[in-house]
């Protein structure tokens, strides 16, 4: 059992119509037809939604992402039409609310590994590979990889894990003209946001993006390069062989799986609220890897 601890009603807007409350994002649709994307301050881990948010999270996801659509505009379209508060919302939507085209998305995860860690980690010392590509002997956690690699997986609803596939299985479901698409997009944002996160002393070990069709167009949609989509490990602490410190909900997890939290995640009991400290500390991280990536202070 797994999902929203407490499921939030969403918030009804005149002239919006709900379509979805995911994870983090409420979605609605404005009577343009364009999708609104109202980024919370939600957090989940071990495939449940908290029932404790992280003050500012959606903003600072939210403002990340937009920085970093503007650093990938010569690479890939992006889904952002405007960034401005639609009729009657909330005053607290401002900041972290997005309207954008609607688009028909692609039902694929699209991956990008250049170091090993993660999922990747546990196939690799199983077979070798991760997602059928064959790697070196040797690797740990944290090694980096000869050369990134497009490591895909299928969407899963709330409460579900993704699932890696095989470059073949993208082929097969979306057709091999769009799955090369997908690849080459993936790898080249993702060396894009490498090389920019590796001057501010960042290692982006690896990332996803969803994209979406706008007629053939292929254009980049949801959040890019966030601590929520994304590892981020501090470079003066990168050391293989071990789990690394990182810029995500590294703090959320530890304290779930203390005995302070009381909480068994192979239980079927939902995980409890999080403590003060542990908010604190987590917001710090996100607002972190803001002010790295970005060269922005905080407001």
């Amino acid at each position: 059992m797994s999902g929203f601890v407490e499921k939030p009603e969403p918030i009804q807007v005149p002239g919006l119509v709900h379509l979805h409350t995911g994870k983090v994002r409420e979605l609605y649709q404005n009577e343009a037809g364009d999708l609104v994307m109202v980024a919370s301050d939600r957090i989940s881990a071990y495939d449940w939604v908290l029932p404790t948010e992280i003050p500012d999270k959606g903003r600072v996801l939210t403002q990340l992402s937009l920085w970093w659509f503007d650093q990938l505009a010569d690479l890939v379209p992006n889904h952002v039409l405007s960034t401005e508060l639609p009729a009657g919302a909330p005053a607290d939507w401002a900041g972290r609310t997005l309207v954008c085209k609607s688009l028909q998305m692609v039902p694929v995860e699209c991956v990008a590994r250049g170091y090993l860690t993660g999922s990747g980690l546990v196939e690799y010392k199983e077979s070798r590979t991760v997602c059928g590509l064959a790697l070196p002997e040797g690797l740990v956690d944290g090694s980096e990889l000869p050369a990134p690699i497009f490591t895909p997986a299928t969407k899963a609803a709330v409460g579900e894990h993704d699932e890696n596939v095989s470059y073949e299985e993208v082929a097969r479901q979306v057709g091999a003209d769009t799955a090369a698409r997908l690849r080459q997009a993936t790898l080249a944002v993702y060396a894009r946001g490498r090389d920019i996160a590796r001057e501010r002393g960042i290692i982006l070990a690896d990332t996803k993006f969803e994209f979406g069709l706008d007629g053939d167009d292929l254009v980049l949609a949801d959040e890019v390069l966030t601590a929520d989509s994304s590892r981020f490990w501090p470079a003066d602490q990168w050391e293989p062989g071990r789990a690394q410190p990182s810029y995500d909900k590294q703090f959320v997890r530890d304290w779930l799986t203390s005995a302070e939290s009381g909480w068994d995640r192979k239980s079927e009991q939902p995980p409890p609220a999080l403590p003060q400290q542990v908010v604190d500390a987590t917001r710090a991280k996100y607002v972190e890897a803001y002010e790295r990536l970005t060269g922005l202070t905080w407001s």
